[in-house]
């Protein structure tokens, strides 16, 4: 994708991660469904594993997914970074912290590995 994403928030790495175990199914425009697991996230993006597997594989920087989150609905998702089958991903959105805290509470049921709010 020339160019990458034109993503309205910047480097926002810096956002307190969540360790979590959650597999989802991705959708992506020309490589159709392909199964992610998702091993931190924040809510501005997330940290995934798997790439290597199915179609994942030969994604490259900007190109876009959709997942869905419990509580965050269906999200949009820009590839950001890569290294092997690991990719770091930025929402096109923020999920709202409501929405972002019961999501951790559905995802990662252990409290002793959630972060402060």
């Amino acid at each position: 994708m020339a160019g990458g994403a034109q993503l309205s928030v910047t480097d926002l790495r810096r956002s307190p991660r969540h360790p979590v175990s959650f597999g989802v199914t991705a959708e992506h425009a020309r490589k159709g469904e392909f199964p992610l697991e998702i091993r931190n996230i924040s809510a501005h993006g997330f940290m995934a594993c798997g790439l290597n597997q199915a179609d994942g594989g030969e994604l490259g920087r900007g190109e876009r997914l959709t997942i869905r989150l419990p509580h965050a609905g269906r999200i949009e998702a820009h590839l950001i970074w890569r290294m092997d089958d690991s990719a770091g991903f930025q929402f096109e959105r923020i999920i709202r912290l409501d929405d972002f805290s019961a999501m951790i509470e559905t995802i990662q049921p252990n409290p002793r590995l959630r972060r402060g709010r």
